[in-house]
């Protein structure tokens, strides 16, 4: 009786197992679905703040380009990263480029940076930083409008001795307190728009294929 006992509470304690492993697999599998959308729709809004819809018609989180290996380091980025494309009608519009700056007070300060095929900067945006609140934070737009004095800019607007901030005869302000946190993002706004000046044409003519592509498949 008690062997059979024991059998019984083992059966019972292996179903149970069962059915919680089973529980907790399909609650990590619709958990980890919502996180991806989730992350997926952050991603999205980040782009279309830079390029807006009006200006695009392509799906930019799904036309990307990874960052060729030899510019990782003008960008600041350790382990690569993705330029998302936007295009209009088959028809190139902008790129937008991962960018990392070391020198932040704080520590890294990780950017994305659009700039329009003729060479004008679309937009940036600081999508992570540590810097000081109140004072080095106001690279963030939720802090400030500051990041927008990027906006329209290019390696000839300003020339290259304006790329700097005004406390070192620049044409950027520096914040109250603080002038390492916008030395460290003007500097590597302007090392973006040289890498972007010396891969656009790759970048125009992957664009160029990607319309043709999409342009059979929709033939066919």
């Amino acid at each position: 009786m008690i062997i059979k006992s024991m059998g019984f509470n083992s059966i019972v304690l292996a179903l149970f197992a069962l059915v919680t492993s089973l529980i907790l697999a399909t609650t990590n599998e619709l958990t980890y679905e919502r996180i991806e959308q989730s992350e997926r729709e952050a991603a999205q809004r980040a782009l279309l703040e830079i390029i807006p819809l009006e200006r695009h018609d392509n799906d930019m989180l799904m036309d990307v380009q990874p960052v060729p290996e030899q510019y990782w380091a003008t960008l600041g980025l350790k382990k690569g990263g993705n330029i998302h494309i936007a295009r209009d009608q088959g028809q190139p519009v902008a790129a937008i480029i991962p960018a990392v700056t070391p020198d932040g007070y704080s520590g890294a300060i990780s950017m994305i940076i659009g700039i329009n095929f003729n060479g004008s900067i679309a937009g940036v945006r600081v999508v992570e930083h540590r810097e000081t609140p109140g004072l080095g934070d106001k690279v963030d737009l939720k802090k400030s409008d500051w990041i927008l004095s990027f906006n329209g800019k290019s390696l000839v607007n300003p020339q290259a001795s304006g790329w700097k901030v005004k406390k070192e005869g620049g044409e950027y302000d520096q914040f109250t307190g603080a002038t390492i946190t916008p030395r460290a993002v003007v500097s590597q706004v302007l090392k973006t728009l040289q890498y972007f000046e010396d891969d656009r044409e790759r970048l125009l003519q992957i664009a160029a294929a990607n319309a043709a592509r999409e342009n059979e498949q929709a033939a066919l």
